[in-house]
């Protein structure tokens, strides 16, 4: 195409390849830039120089800067022409400062075609086991929900204010056996109890590298300003999954409590999780991002 009809076309080539901004570049982001590096440049911001070597030899341009210090965030305007936003919250407080950091710094100069925020299904807060689509009402039942909502606001703002295409992605729990804390196991080895039947919740699983790949969909195919449930096809509950998990690896099944026993045995961010039931509706997934899934049940994932 001409450059008079390109506004990449009369760049350098080294401009004119895409550029993917990684921002939260843990595992998954890792996995992301596995599946991308022969096609396109990526870039990462990371607040640790020591981190710097490892994402060089990933094959990914490193870029210190820090999201609780917004002046550092500077450089990042034009950067990229896409972005992956991964990185978390703060551990307190109602909203999101990162995420307001890295819009305002972003939006200064060339905003990216599409911006992928990684967010999480706990935005839909309890619902009492229904089945959990995207058009469902957010009704966040703790603050760290709380400060997703109010990330995911400000980067749907930032789409209907600039144009840029944004996806909100709602993740439910990460797992994948190559994947620190990816599993079950620990917790098995532990004894930790589980709810009893009649108490039992809805849990929601994705397999890491389903994952990826969905973030990889959604930066080309997500629609404007969309939500989509990254969810694989799992319908269980949690104590049905940890003992699904402890048959495959041999290990003792896990012990069963009521929830009046379970408030006094277990830590207030693990039952925070077991005070919580939904089902995750994946069409969206499957039908817009056209994503067919390599671990559709956690039972072949964990295999």
């Amino acid at each position: 195409m001409p450059s008079n009809q390109s506004p990449l076309g009369a760049l350098p080539s080294r401009f004119r390849r895409e550029r993917l901004l990684i921002v939260g570049c843990g595992d998954v982001g890792l996995r992301v830039a596995r599946e991308l590096a022969p096609r396109m440049r990526l870039l990462a911001l990371t607040s640790s120089s020591q981190r710097v070597p490892a994402l060089r030899a990933r094959g990914i341009t490193p870029l210190l800067g820090n999201l609780d210090a917004p002046q550092t965030l500077r450089r990042l305007a034009g950067v990229a022409t896409r972005v992956l936003h991964l990185a978390p919250p703060p551990s307190e407080g109602w909203s999101d400062p990162r995420t307001q950091a890295l819009v305002q710094a972003l939006r200064r100069r060339s905003p990216a075609t599409s911006w992928v925020y990684g967010s999480t299904s706990g935005v839909y807060g309890d619902c009492h086991g229904e089945i959990a689509p995207e058009s469902r009402a957010v009704n966040p039942g703790t603050q760290r929900a709380s400060r997703r909502v109010d990330a995911e606001s400000r980067v749907r703002f930032l789409g209907r204010s600039t144009g840029v295409r944004t996806s909100i992605l709602r993740i439910p729990g990460i797992y994948a056996p190559d994947r620190e804390g990816g599993t079950p196991r620990a917790r098995l080895l532990k004894g930790t109890p589980v709810l009893q039947a009649s108490d039992d919740v809805y849990t929601n699983h994705i397999h890491a590298d389903d994952l990826a790949r969905a973030c990889i969909a959604a930066l080309w195919r997500g629609r404007p300003q969309r939500v989509y449930n990254v969810s694989d096809d799992s319908d269980m509950k949690m104590g049905d999954y940890f003992d699904l998990a402890a048959d495959l690896y041999g290990l003792p099944r896990p012990p069963r409590v009521s929830r009046s026993m379970a408030q006094d045995q277990l830590p207030l961010m693990l039952l925070s999780f077991m005070g919580e039931s939904r089902r995750l509706d994946n069409q969206r997934l499957k039908h817009e991002l056209k994503l067919v899934l390599r671990y559709p049940t956690v039972a072949t994932g964990l295999r």
